[in-house]
């Protein structure tokens, strides 16, 4: 069986190939992203793997049909880029990686609220210049501050665990509460309760027709003055135009963000030698108290290795017995 990827970088070859070792499967690794430009390109393949930024809609699944594709593999746990109603149409199954280490996102989440509090990203850069001044380096107690979670799945619910050993009281809302998180002291709150009380906002809810712009002009004025703002999910829950306003008239204090609503424009390449157009982007990053990383969140050791072998396994078992013991990771 044959499995074409895109969207790769060295990295996605490197775990890849040695965990297919115990699968033994054709890969074929292509760098650019899947669009109606590179369809021609497949040959004799039964899967494509694909990543965050493929845009995999009903022109793109009409033509991998034509081409025999059977199986379209995300390796990540997001599908808001698939249409699977046109995947059910054309009999292609759909799966994905809907767990991978998510204690990776949840601690990359609180690396970027140190690192936005305690600006340590300027010390260091201060320091290697003999400047051992510590104004503008002030920051505040993360002890007894207010945790406002968007999201409680596998990741959310890590993020949880870690700002309760801060000491930090966690408010959290999601669909249905979690009972061993209010068994830890979490507390299920409406969304608009925790928009108000809540000194630091996390989003780790999936992005759909219900979440998109989730954080706009009207939810930031509910949020108190000053507030520090983290997204690790995806770009498409903050209006980025509403949370520049914000940033100019200081309602929102600090944004940490490692998804960017445009970033499959951006983000996994290296532009150092290019002319971004994109204004918000360039925006964003002239605020002092920005930070921004190139959708890192996930990227670990351990991350890499069981998107690996979840999605190899994923494929395994849609091409013996047409379907997956994780119901999770069955999407059509």
């Amino acid at each position: 069986m044959k499995i074409t990827f895109f969207s790769t970088q060295p990295y996605d070859k490197q775990f890849f190939t040695h965990c297919n070792e115990a699968y033994g499967f054709e890969l074929e690794f292509f760098e650019t992203h899947l669009g109606p430009h590179i369809v021609n390109a497949i040959n004799q393949t039964d899967v494509v793997c694909v990543f965050v930024n493929d845009k995999v809609n009903a022109e793109v699944i009409q033509l991998l049909a034509g081409k025999g594709v059977k199986i379209i593999a995300l390796r990540c746990a997001g599908f808001n880029n698939v249409d699977l109603q046109a995947a059910k149409q054309y009999g292609i199954h759909v799966c994905r990686v809907p767990a991978y280490s998510p204690e990776a996102v949840a601690e990359h989440a609180v690396a970027m609220i140190l690192t936005l509090n305690r600006k340590t990203h300027k010390a260091y850069n201060r320091v290697r210049e003999q400047n051992f001044s510590l104004n503008g380096l002030l920051g505040f107690d993360l002890h007894g501050k207010t945790a406002g979670v968007i999201g409680t799945g596998n990741i959310g619910k890590s993020f949880c665990k870690i700002m309760l050993g801060f000491g930090c009281k966690v408010l959290a809302f999601d669909l249905v509460a979690d009972k061993e998180l209010e068994g830890m002291g979490v507390h299920f709150l409406p969304l608009i309760d925790i928009l108000q009380q809540a000194d630091i906002i996390s989003l780790h809810c999936p992005l759909n027709e219900q979440t998109h712009h989730l954080v706009n002009n009207a939810t930031i004025a509910m949020m108190k003055k000053g507030v520090m703002l983290i997204n690790t999910s995806r770009g498409g829950l903050i209006d980025t135009p509403a949370v520049i306003e914000a940033l100019k008239s200081k309602h929102i204090a600090y944004l940490g963000i490692d998804v960017y609503e445009q970033e499959e424009k951006l983000f996994f390449r290296d532009l150092s030698s290019n002319i971004i157009e994109d204004d918000m982007i360039q925006r964003l990053m002239s605020f002092p108290n920005v930070l921004v990383t190139a959708h890192q969140a996930f990227f670990t050791a351990e991350a890499l290795t069981q998107i690996a072998h979840t999605t190899l396994s994923n494929i395994q078992q849609l091409a013996t017995q047409k379907n997956i013991d994780n119901k999770a990771a069955m999407l059509a």
